[in-house]
């Protein structure tokens, strides 16, 4: 089996933002190719997960309502977690949800001064990790992440995205 990435935009875009924007935006089949990278390094050939990429509004708000933070952020996962009744079975393991803030990726690329698709496709990967139970909570699970993550980066000619920060 193959896996299976559902890169979904905001209702219109990215056709009504700026051409700017629509310039730096990276493609479907970019995204879908970071998403990839992440599933291959840890084993995973046939499972089934969504990201989409919309605005900070958005993300606020679903940052809000599930996590109590009123505020917008680069990534959100939401792994899928239901139990399916008796007899029902997917032809595919669903991961689950990544969103992604694109105003959010830029303004902290220009911050940290990274290369937005770099950024980016960082973040897809920080994202896809978490849709398959990794975390950063404690101290020695972000280092296994982390690690994780350069890894799968260096895969893609991505310099180490925590260079700057050790």
């Amino acid at each position: 089996m193959a896996n299976c990435i559902d890169v979904q935009w905001q209702e219109g875009w990215p056709q009504a933002l700026s051409s700017d924007v629509q310039e730096r935006l990276p493609s479907t089949e970019l995204i879908s190719q970071w998403a990839e990278a992440t599933l291959t390094a840890v084993g995973k050939a046939d499972a089934e997960l969504t990201i989409r990429v919309t605005d900070n509004d958005e993300v606020q708000t679903l940052n809000r309502d599930y996590r109590g933070k009123d505020k917008p952020t680069n990534v959100l996962s939401f792994p899928f977690n239901a139990d399916l009744p008796a007899g029902v079975e997917l032809d595919l393991p669903l991961l689950g949800d990544i969103i992604i803030a694109e105003p959010t990726v830029a303004a902290e690329a220009q911050e940290q001064q990274k290369p937005y698709l770099n950024h980016f496709a960082h973040l897809v990967v920080h994202g896809t990790l978490h849709l398959l139970g990794y975390d950063h909570i404690e101290e020695q699970d972000a280092e296994a992440m982390e690690a994780l993550e350069r890894q799968i980066l260096a895969t893609l000619d991505i310099a180490d995205p925590y260079a700057s920060h050790e």
